[in-house]
């Protein structure tokens, strides 16, 4: 299935029904009158969270959604159907932006939650409803008003206990792949990875949602790369995960890197608590190793673990830092 985090609709809700204008005209009853019925109201537009979608893959195609149009009354006092309102799953995370973006109509986080966006027509009167002592026999009837409508956004941010971040061919996807059961692509080329992965971590009867969030680099607060498009799925996470590919000549800059794209971005995310991992030292003698340990260490004053995904070393210890 294919990642889908943004996309343009236009919204449609229902038209009431017309109210009726009707008389009683029945054999051997003598007195008659109105007994025309109400419009029935048209069918709302509503949004409901659903845990099992990841993407809004299903706005990609079809942009125009229109619910049903109340029916009108009818003789004999009888009112007319309600339209019936249309429910669109989205997945949990997904924002409703108004067309200019200037305002958040809703943020959906909870499965299940249900937010109607358009509110379908009222139905309008019979002439039933304008029967007075004055006016026995009315003509008077009102129509059904129209639906609400609107264009509007709708916005994903991944919602995840724990984002991985880090330089391209950092080992991200592997390590995802190495502590859930999630199968994301594999490769030895920058970008293998062009949508985040989710996997479930689980600990002590816990569990964890873990995201990969790709296509961080420098420049990527201006859209270089993969840019901003993914930076925003990182705003929902509770930590981050750090990695760093120790085989890289300077560490210590590949690291500030994330962490400047980090704070230009967003301080609320710049601030976020971070578990540092230099990854890849399977890679390495231990004479070097020990030496870019002390490097960082030096520059660095917070804790931060060193493994290698592929032989899973300290790989106990990082989980236990994760929980």
């Amino acid at each position: 299935m294919k990642f889908l985090d943004q996309a343009n609709i236009f919204l449609q809700a229902g038209k009431g029904g017309n109210g009726c204008c009707s008389f009683r005209r029945e054999k051997f009853i003598e007195f008659g009158g109105p007994n025309g019925g109400d419009g029935g109201d048209g069918g709302s537009i509503y949004f409901v969270a659903d845990r099992n979608l990841n993407t809004l893959i299903d706005y990609r195609y079809v942009k125009s959604f229109r619910a049903k149009n109340g029916f009108d009354g009818k003789s004999n006092n009888k009112n007319g159907a309600y339209g019936k309102d249309l429910f669109l799953k989205v997945p949990l995370g997904t924002q409703i932006y108004s067309s200019d973006k200037k305002i958040l109509i809703a943020d959906i986080l909870k499965n299940n939650e249900k937010i109607r966006i358009v509110q379908g027509g009222k139905g309008g009167l019979g002439n039933t409803r304008f029967k007075s002592s004055t006016n026995r026999a009315p003509r008077k009837i009102t129509k059904g008003t129209i639906g609400e409508k609107l264009e509007i956004i709708l916005e994903l941010k991944v919602i995840a206990d724990i984002g991985i971040i880090g330089l391209p061919n950092s080992g991200k996807s592997s390590f995802l792949n190495c502590i859930t059961r999630a199968k994301p692509k594999i490769a030895d080329y920058p970008f293998t990875t062009i949508n985040p992965n989710l996997g479930i971590l689980k600990v002590f009867n816990k569990e964890y949602i873990i995201a990969d969030i790709p296509g961080i680099i420098k420049g990527a607060h201006k859209g270089v790369g993969l840019g901003i498009k993914f930076l925003k799925h990182i705003e929902r996470c509770s930590s981050l995960i750090h990695l760093v590919d120790i085989t890289d000549k300077d560490i210590c800059k590949h690291y500030d890197i994330i962490r400047t794209e980090l704070k230009k971005y967003s301080n609320d995310v710049f601030k976020k608590k971070e578990i540092v991992i230099l990854n890849k030292i399977d890679l390495l003698d231990e004479a070097t190793i020990k030496k870019k340990l002390n490097e960082f260490k030096k520059i660095y004053k917070h804790k931060f673990y060193y493994m290698s995904v592929l032989k899973r070393t300290n790989l106990t210890n990082i989980i236990k830092a994760l929980c």
